[in-house]
């Protein structure tokens, strides 16, 4: 019987990713990244993830997004706004080891996030509890950079092309659009683009245990990469 609101493809191919995460680490606390650059879909993915697990007994399943661990704005743009500094900058990762990572490795509860990226200021919500077995996904970008990679019991890299990703980052954001914009190369989206392919330079020696090519959202497309294959050291 299909659930309400998943479509009829994509929901047998998120059960079986689904059924490979709950496999990760059993009886202990799992940590999943779930990984790809802006538009291709991340944070629909998980809200589906989440919303199957009900329906699946066993493990429970938690999610943290990496965009409420933003450096504040006056240190992510401090040495300007290029790609290079969109990698090396946004993100504080020593908050989310703090408060999210190590806790969760020690069998504490976490703290989902720190900061308000869009009104730029520091946030203090209450901590979550999690079960001595639970799945933690963690989803954003840049998780499987060389700082971040031992962190991760597996990784689930989402992808699509930047014909796609880009025209759907910029969708979410109507009033913010300018004429062309859905074009990768046009320069509104250097800072983002640049960042993007400097870290898959980046993470071309992590394969990720899992990719779902997110391209057709209606038949996306489950991968379990070889890791000795070198294609997918560049996704």
């Amino acid at each position: 019987m299909q659930s309400p609101g998943f479509l009829p493809v994509r929901q047998l191919v998120l059960v079986d990713l689904l059924g490979m995460i709950l496999a990760t680490r059993p009886g202990e606390r799992a940590l999943v990244a779930v990984d790809g650059p802006d538009g291709v879909g991340k944070t629909r993915l998980v809200a589906e993830l989440l919303a199957l697990s009900e329906h699946v007994s066993g493990r429970s399943v938690h999610a943290v997004s990496v965009d409420g661990f933003h450096q504040p704005r006056a240190v992510r743009y401090a040495r300007g706004r290029t790609g290079e500094t969109f990698y090396a900058d946004s993100y504080d990762y020593d908050a989310l080891r703090a408060k999210v990572l190590r806790p969760f490795r020690r069998g504490l509860e976490i703290v989902p996030a720190v900061r308000d990226v869009a009104a730029d200021r520091a946030i203090h919500p209450d901590p979550i509890e999690v079960e001595d077995d639970a799945v933690l996904l963690v989803e954003g970008i840049f998780l499987r950079r060389p700082e971040l990679r031992q962190e991760w019991d597996a990784t689930c890299l989402v992808t699509a092309p930047e014909s796609v990703t880009v025209p759907r980052g910029k969708a979410r954001f109507p009033s913010q659009r300018v004429p062309g914009d859905e074009d990768p190369e046009h320069p509104s989206n250097a800072r983002y683009v640049e960042g993007q392919r400097l870290y898959r330079l980046q993470a071309r020696t992590a394969p990720p245990t899992w990719i779902l090519d997110n391209t057709d959202l209606q038949r996306p497309e489950l991968i379990v990469p070889d890791p000795d294959d070198p294609q997918w050291f560049e996704q």
